[in-house]
């Protein structure tokens, strides 16, 4: 789910520590979290390689090819990540790359950070900086001009800043201006084997610490010190600690967490939505838990979302539009009398997102959404029930399409009384 109340501070998905940009997490390399019996797991996927990057971009620019698009602008972020490498911050002085439909890439960055830059570009580019009293615009436009891509259709990536967007029109009046949207979605969405890989390695990491913290909640513990813990399970499993929102009792209906006072109780709710990054790469996995004994009605409801999950899981097969899903566990749902739509009590958000270097990516589980499944698709299913001023229950577990059909990252919770 993500996007707790008080989560660390992220951009794309990154983490910003100073002038350069870290992994999320990456403040955590090196302490000592005072945890016994946890190693980092065994073994370990292989990183991106160079040859997957360049896959990357040719495969961008044969979208581009049959769109007529010349050139793609990406600013840092994890789009700048996937094709180029780049692990950087935004700031007011802008870098980016000018991906072309032919010919050299090109990086635009101040002068002073070039050296920077270049240490995670990870693919033949040209880098050409501008300096303090220059526009960094004007740079990007020359390239352009170069390239003889001027007059051309050029496309910006969804999250490319208006300044930056606002700048190459007025430096390039003659291009067309054209969202990037199908072409970065068109790579991004479909993971390759080595990226499903990679987000595989970071849930079996936030399943493993799960397993470590549950057991271990205690009464009159409280939301941050659970969270605290989550965190130092993480680091020490080898995981770099995204996000670990944990919730408790009538807190836990409200999806992203709540200001008011709480502290884990004997018969009480316990929500958890943590995740962790390996190499960027993404998990999402929520857990609904009671310290003792369920009661009916907690029961109740935790089976309800437990059945939730397999009602979303089963609907998604190959060729169906991504919003039929969410269509199939509103219909369950209301059938149970929640609702109707996002009606409390019931479910106040989508079924699902999609995830890989975001926590969050195109497209969703949600209703309306008409993009077809295809393999090499991630989502995060996660049909909560949420009751005010009683309670939620969320699971949640991410899977991928294959042409099979679709396989989880994790397999949801047997029961409320084995919550992982």
């Amino acid at each position: 789910m993500r996007e707790p109340v008080g989560r660390r501070s992220v951009l794309g998905g990154m983490v910003l520590v100073g002038a350069a940009l870290t992994l999320p997490g990456a403040g955590w390399a090196g302490k000592a979290t005072g945890l016994t019996g946890l190693a980092p797991l065994a073994g370990g996927p292989a990183p991106i390689s160079k040859e997957e990057r360049e896959a990357r971009i040719e495969k961008a620019r044969r979208l581009m090819r049959a769109q007529g698009i010349s050139a793609l602008l990406v600013e840092p972020g994890a789009s700048l990540i996937y094709f180029m490498g780049i692990e950087w911050h935004r700031s007011e002085r802008l870098t980016a790359a000018v991906i072309p439909v032919d010919g050299e890439i090109a990086i635009v960055t101040p002068f002073f950070e070039e050296p920077s830059v270049r240490q995670t570009l990870a693919v033949p580019a040209e880098v050409r900086v501008w300096e303090e009293d220059e526009n960094p615009l004007a740079l990007v436009a020359a390239i352009l001009t170069d390239r003889k891509l001027a007059g051309g259709a050029i496309a910006i990536e969804e999250t490319v800043r208006y300044f930056a967007v606002d700048g190459l029109m007025k430096a390039l009046p003659q291009a067309r201006i054209v969202s990037g949207a199908p072409v970065v979605r068109g790579c991004r969405m479909m993971k390759s084997s080595a990226e499903i890989a990679l987000m595989q390695r970071a849930t079996d990491v936030t399943i493993a610490a799960y397993r470590y913290v549950i057991p271990r909640v205690k009464p009159g513990m409280t939301p941050a010190d659970v969270s605290r813990m989550m965190d130092e399970a993480t680091v020490a499993l080898g995981g770099s600690p995204e996000f670990s929102l944990v919730l408790m009792d009538a807190a836990a209906a409200l999806p992203h967490g709540s200001h008011e006072r709480q502290m884990a109780r004997d018969g009480g709710i316990v929500l958890m939505d943590c995740g962790c990054t390996v190499q960027g790469y993404q998990s999402d996995v929520s857990r609904t838990f009671v310290l003792g004994r369920p009661s009916a009605r907690q029961r109740q409801v935790w089976e309800q979302v437990h059945r939730g999950q397999q009602v979303a899981f089963e609907a998604a097969k190959i060729g169906t539009p991504a919003g039929e899903v969410d269509d199939a566990v509103r219909r369950y749902y209301e059938s149970l009398g929640y609702g109707p739509r996002y009606a409390l009590p019931g479910l106040s958000h989508r079924t699902g997102h999609g995830i890989g270097l975001d926590g969050h990516e195109p497209v969703n589980l949600v209703h309306g959404e008409q993009t077809r499944l295809a393999a090499g698709m991630c989502f995060s299913d996660e049909p909560g029930l949420y009751i005010p001023g009683e309670f939620g229950v969320r699971l949640e577990d991410c899977f991928h399409m294959t042409e099979a059909g679709p396989r989880w990252f994790s397999t949801p919770p047997a029961s409320i009384d084995q919550p992982v």
